[in-house]
């Protein structure tokens, strides 16, 4: 295996030179035309407001982000109306760099970046936190619907410093216009999308509107999909349905000198858990949240601030989780429950002119405060928790000319968790005619973070990126205080009142190129943690209390612990034109990541994703386009302690489509999308080496999906 090993990192690290080598002379001479991709996540320095919908690449070219010091991945509009996802996880999965927890595949897949998860992973909506319990379960869906996000940004490294510690792995954003920010140029936009997928009978529809007249600007968008229990090779992935429904409006004031605005979202979903004993007592989640968002930008005439930015969010969210009990009646087993609201406001700076350069800046404040708390069958997991924090940070930018731009960033913290601390005896098993001790607790912690990032134009379009960054995490409320059985999950979690915080001190380097026929996003990365959080497996079993543990045999035990940590890694996109074909392009691309995450005795950090190499072959001409594609993923033998190998697969993807561009006046329509895409055509055995249920479900078979989307 370490021969394999060598030669997928060999093979992902040769790609841009191999693409390079490939490019004929006249290839090389051509450049192909294409918008500046713009992303608003990565920093609060603003060059020029928006002033309608971020524009795009052309379908099926490589969206690479070349002006932002840290990498972003973008997924696009026009990506998410052909791959039609149902959740986060399922749109960023076969991205570099980025995979899915795929506990209940089509309904609860959290992106997982760099090999971190759930609470190092911050999930937002227009620049405000999903606000719901996805990282306290990995049965725990995200509320966010992907079809109606204009497109999703993913930010790594040094620059999610900005949204706060639980983001200490990145930053997954989905945009839309929920809070309007522009008025169509002909008063109304907007676009329809429906599906139909074939390995789950899949049904879905979704519609989003834009209109505007004057000053006032509305916005309205709804969807709902639907999908029985998915077929894998061999049989039926059981328990593994899924729903959704859900929708916004919203209205904004927008004025000369900027905007302000609110927006109502509801979502609500019904889903099953499948494998295991999820599976044989039917268990289902069905997540419900209303949210409230409001954004605002004022840009003065004079003076020292050139613009004033805000976010404001809140939102109420519950979940029942159903399923059979002991006795075999099938009821409520367990309920969540969270109510959060979070702020922000930013100013930046006119820019400064100085000798050596121009200076700009932005200086922003964030607030925010979270109940949580469970009842049912998992009151005993948490007790109500009451966690708060308040930031300060600051990203400078420094214009030194022949293309270098210097960025320093900064921020701190304070946090408070408060909740119900328990005492376990040190080998976590019951003593007898004695119950753990249980006291309220609270902890503050001030992290503190720093970052350093150097940008550099290079010949022939190449920009280069070098960043250096130390982040602290302060531990959540459930790393803190958890105490009982997640039966979903099929675990009984432990927390840590002493916890400390967690740091890590990160360098990573970049080489992008966006324009011409050779499109490049490549970067690698070292990050060394100490007090690395992570759920230690002790090899106890337990039944629904904790006096069962060592004699139960349904709950996986696990506890929250520290230790140091190293994590390694690299991830590398390429696509290259080759041969003209009509107004467009034929050519290849590759892809290649991988991530090796160990503790400092040299086991393995558990749930890690694989080595990853693919690549494949694309057409895109007058309006065709094209793909066939195979991702492979190599066996994932490093593994955790009691965690098992999951075997290497082939995942084998082929499209094609044809976009018509037709007449408003006529049709009602701009343009009208129509094709099929194919996912594991090879019908291969695909278990995800980064899931809790890997051992137990199978991710979907062969699936043929037909799909059209209308804009108008």
């Amino acid at each position: 295996m370490r021969v394999l090993r060598r030669k997928g990192i060999w093979a992902g690290a040769a790609l841009a030179g191999i693409g390079f080598a490939a490019m004929p002379a006249k290839a090389q001479r051509a450049e192909a035309t294409l918008e500046e991709l713009s992303v608003t996540s990565p920093s609060p320095i603003v060059t020029r407001p928006g002033s309608g919908p971020a524009a795009g690449p052309p379908v099926g070219v490589l969206p690479v982000v070349t002006n932002t010091f840290s990498p972003v991945t973008v997924v696009t509009a026009e990506q998410i109306a052909r791959d039609q996802p149902r959740t986060l996880g399922d749109a960023l999965s076969d991205r570099p760099g980025i995979s899915a927890s795929t506990y209940a595949p089509g309904a609860a897949s959290r992106p997982i970046i760099r090999g971190l998860d759930n609470n190092r992973v911050r999930i937002q909506e227009n620049g405000v936190g999903i606000q719901d319990v996805s990282e306290l379960g990995e049965d725990h869906g995200v509320p966010i619907n992907p079809l109606v996000a204009n497109r999703i940004e993913v930010i790594r490294g040094p620059a999610s410093l900005r949204f706060g510690s639980q983001a200490i792995g990145g930053v997954v954003s989905a945009e839309n216009n929920r809070v309007p920010t522009y008025i169509p140029a002909n008063g109304v936009s907007g676009s329809a999308t429906t599906g139909f997928s074939s390995v789950d009978n899949g049904r879905l529809g979704a519609v989003t509107v834009d209109g505007g007249s004057g000053n006032v600007a509305v916005h309205a968008d709804g969807f709902r999909t639907a999908a029985d229990s998915y077929a894998i090779p061999g049989g039926i992935q059981r328990n593994s349905a899924n729903e959704s429904q859900g929708g916004a409006v919203g209205m904004s004031f927008i004025g000369d000198r900027g905007f302000v605005g609110l927006s109502y979202s509801h979502y609500d979903a019904l889903y099953q858990i499948p494998g295991g004993e999820a599976a044989e007592s039917r268990t289902r989640l069905d997540p419900r949240q209303d949210r409230l968002l409001a954004r605002g930008e004022y840009r003065p005439l004079d003076g020292p601030i050139a613009a004033v930015r805000f976010w404001l969010g809140g939102s109420i969210y519950r979940h029942d989780e159903t399923g059979l009990g002991e006795d075999g009646v099938d009821g409520i087993r367990a309920t969540f429950k969270n109510r959060e609201a979070e702020g922000r406001i930013e100013f930046q700076h006119v820019p400064v002119a100085l000798p050596f350069g121009t200076l700009t800046g932005a200086l922003g404040v964030q607030a925010g405060r979270r109940t949580l708390g469970t009842a049912g069958e998992a009151g005993g997991l948490l007790a109500p928790t009451d966690s708060r924090s308040n930031a300060v940070y600051l990203f400078e930018e420094l214009a030194l000319g022949g293309g270098l731009r210097l960025q320093a960033a900064g921020r701190i913290e304070g946090d408070r968790s408060t909740g119900t601390a328990t005492a376990f005896p040190g080998d976590y098993l019951p003593v007898e005619g004695e119950e753990p001790l249980a006291f309220g607790r609270r902890r503050k912690f001030a992290p503190k973070s720093v970052s350093f990032g150097a940008l550099q134009d290079l010949p022939y379009s190449f920009v280069a990126s070098l960043n250096g960054s130390f982040v602290e995490r302060a531990p959540t409320a459930f790393e803190l205080y958890s105490r009982g059985a997640h039966d979903a999950t099929e675990t009984f979690e432990i927390g840590d009142a002493n916890l400390k915080k967690e740091r890590a001190r990160t360098v990573e380097a970049s080489i992008r190129r966006a324009e011409g026929p050779l499109r490049l996003d490549a970067t690698g990365y070292y990050t060394r943690y100490t007090g690395f959080i992570y759920k230690r497996d002790t090899g106890i079993r337990c039944g629904d209390d904790f006096a069962s543990c060592g004699s139960g045999d349904e709950l996986q035990q696990i506890v929250y612990s520290q230790r140091n940590a190293t994590f390694y890694g690299a991830e590398i996109g390429a696509q290259l034109d080759l041969i003209p074909v009509g107004n467009g392009f034929a050519g290849l691309d590759a892809q290649y990541d991988f991530v090796r995450a160990q503790f400092d005795d040299g086991t393995f950090v558990p749930r890690i994703p694989p080595h990853r190499l693919g690549g494949g072959a694309f057409v895109r001409a007058d309006g065709w386009y094209a793909r066939v594609n195979l991702l492979y993923a190599f066996a994932h033998t490093e593994t955790a302690p009691i965690e098992t190998v999951t075997p290497g697969f082939d995942d084998l993807r082929a499209e094609v489509s044809y976009t018509k561009p037709l007449d408003p006046g006529v049709y009602g329509m701009s343009e009208v999308t129509l094709g099929l895409q194919g996912r594991n055509l090879l019908d291969d055995r695909i278990r995800n080496s980064a899931s809790f249920k890997k051992d137990e479900i199978l991710l979907p078979g062969r699936n043929v999906r037909l799909f059209l989307t209308a804009r108008f």
